[in-house]
């Protein structure tokens, strides 16, 4: 349970009790209030404000005014393929020539790579500009150099001590920025640089349509959604809603989802997955080529491709989670979960890392193994820094890079197991002496009675939820159960009536995997607020995290 608002926040706040403590656990300072709630161009940061941007800016101005070709290099995943979408839609209307580049997740892999870099440059390309990658490839930018090809680094990762002799590295994590938010997306940072390039130009304005990328981007890339992120997820989720996109439009429809009423949520779990589906199972062209057709028949289509993708990744992950913690049975004390094995498809070792890491509350590496050389895949936590835990590693590696909480990397499997033997040493050194679990933050404990009302919908004005500002979650002691049924394809989840004083509330609990039965009455419940139909109705519902029998006294 997180501390109660001081009375003097309170005070200064001049906002309802409940508002205020949920702005205090999101270490909102008072004079910061306003601009958090009213979600305005307050949160906008100056793109000038980027390290490197004017050379960025000068360099593409002249491939435009030369005649250049300019290649966009990008990434697999969602972030890294609308990315790709903003800055060849962008720079196409600045008048450059300009080809989009997606590498191959199996035959490629992440970031720059040299036989990629001399297929552009029997293109002609004369200038290469990344976007979600690059400001670790050092040796890479030095060959692009070397056949007569500049580049511009456009990434969000962390660099490393040293970067690449490019002509610009815009990048809001590096040590000398001053931008006043490190953590955009990929997407977001491609964005700037359009704002930059675009700034005090006539077309200025037409920058907005493309935020429908930008929030894909940053909702489903798991970047904070504080600072400016909520202006560009707030905005962006206005114009997803009126994407002019046929290919949203249909991947919206057939997903079921209802247009004009799409939420973050909709995109962390419907959307997103679709998208990166592509990248996960052979290639991401077709998510690239959904974003962009202006064909109703063609991005009809499409979206029905990604849909079996999708159902194909899912079977996948399921698979590979299954032979992966069979073979983890013995090792689950240890402080770092790592699984290794041939048949472990690289599209799909990310997610089964994150779903170890949600079960066991633990870092954890998933790994393919080639007969050479071997793929791995880190999901951690916050007490276990992974990027700095492969740093000191980076002597066995071929190349590794990502963030504190997510990263890869290529190893030779000779060093494969002197990596695993380092890593659960540091691991061991660093997490040794923590209790490790998973933990419930309660945001306040509180009678239902509180959220009649107005309280509800004051509380949406927190929105977009996420990581950094996360869903509200509340604690609510002495509930009565009137009634609990179990629902869902196998009966796995429960639907319950439950009543404090005279008020009464529909539940659901898609957690506890509990029969009716052993539910007990009175409970103390911890859960999330959200709307949902009931009978025809919209009503609020209790969205059960958690509850154990009362205490009476």
């Amino acid at each position: 349970m997180l501390p109660p608002v001081p009375e003097e926040y309170l005070n200064v706040s001049g906002l309802p009790p409940v508002i205020a403590q949920l702005l205090y656990n999101r270490n909102i300072k008072p004079e910061g209030i306003d601009s958090f709630l009213s979600v305005d161009r307050r949160l906008e940061g100056n793109p000038f404000l980027l390290p490197d941007i004017s050379q960025a800016v000068n360099r593409i101005y002249g491939a435009v005014l030369g005649r250049e070709k300019i290649a966009v290099y990008g990434d697999f995943d969602v972030d890294g393929v609308t990315s790709i979408v903003i800055l060849v839609e962008g720079l196409s209307r600045l008048g450059a020539q300009v080809i989009p580049y997606i590498p191959d997740r199996i035959n490629e892999g992440h970031g720059l790579k040299i036989p990629a870099l001399e297929k552009l440059h029997a293109q002609g390309v004369n200038l290469i500009i990344t976007v979600d990658c690059g400001v670790t490839d050092i040796k890479e930018v030095k060959g692009a150099q070397d056949m007569g090809m500049d580049t511009i680094i456009t990434d969000h990762h962390i660099p490393l001590k040293s970067l690449p002799r490019a002509v610009a590295v815009v990048d809001p994590k590096r040590k000398d920025s001053v931008y006043p938010f490190l953590d955009l997306a990929g997407a977001g940072v491609a964005f700037k640089l359009l704002q930059a390039l675009f700034h005090r130009d006539s077309r200025e304005k037409w920058l907005t349509g493309l935020l429908d990328l930008v929030v894909l981007a940053t909702v489903t890339d798991l970047v904070t959604l504080v600072g400016e992120n909520r202006y560009l997820v707030k905005e962006g989720l206005k114009e997803l809603n009126d994407s002019s996109r046929v290919g949203i439009q249909e991947m919206v429809k057939l997903a079921g989802l209802k247009p004009g009423e799409l939420g973050a949520e909709d995109i962390s779990w419907v959307l997103g997955p679709r998208l990166n589906a592509a990248g996960r199972m052979n290639n991401a062209s077709t998510s690239y080529r959904l974003l962009t057709t202006q064909s109703s028949e063609e991005a009809r289509l499409l979206a029905q491709e990604l849909e079996m993708k999708n159902a194909e990744r899912q079977r996948l992950t399921s698979e590979v989670l299954s032979r992966a913690k069979e073979k983890l049975t013995a090792k689950l004390d240890l402080p770092l979960l790592v699984e290794s094995d041939e048949s472990y498809s690289v599209g799909v070792i990310g997610l089964v890392a994150g779903k170890l890491v949600d079960e066991f509350h633990k870092p954890a590496i998933i790994i393919n193994l080639g007969p050479e050389s071997c793929q791995g895949s880190c999901r951690s936590i916050a007490e276990f820094d992974i990027v700095s835990a492969l740093t000191e590693c980076h002597d066995l590696l071929v190349a590794y890079g990502g963030h504190p909480l997510a990263a890869g990397f290529t190893v030779p499997r000779q060093n494969l197991a002197h990596l695993e033997q380092k890593l659960l040493r540091l691991a061991a050194q660093r997490l040794g002496d923590l209790e490790l679990r998973s933990e419930l933050v309660i945001d306040a404990e509180l009678p239902l009675a509180t959220f009649s009302g107005e309280t509800f919908n004051l509380m949406q004005n927190l929105s977009p939820f996420g990581r950094g500002n996360p869903q509200p979650t509340f604690l609510t002691r002495q509930v009565d159960v009137l009634e609990c049924r179990n629902f869902g394809k196998q009966g796995e989840w429960l639907r319950l009536k439950l009543k404090q004083g005279n008020v009464t509330w529909q539940a659901v609990d898609f957690e506890s995997q509990k029969k009716p039965q052993e539910v007990p009455s009175p409970v103390d419940v911890v859960y999330n607020l959200e709307k949902s139909r009931w009978s025809g109705e919209e009503v609020l519902r209790l969205n059960l995290l958690d509850f154990a029998p009362s205490q009476l006294g």
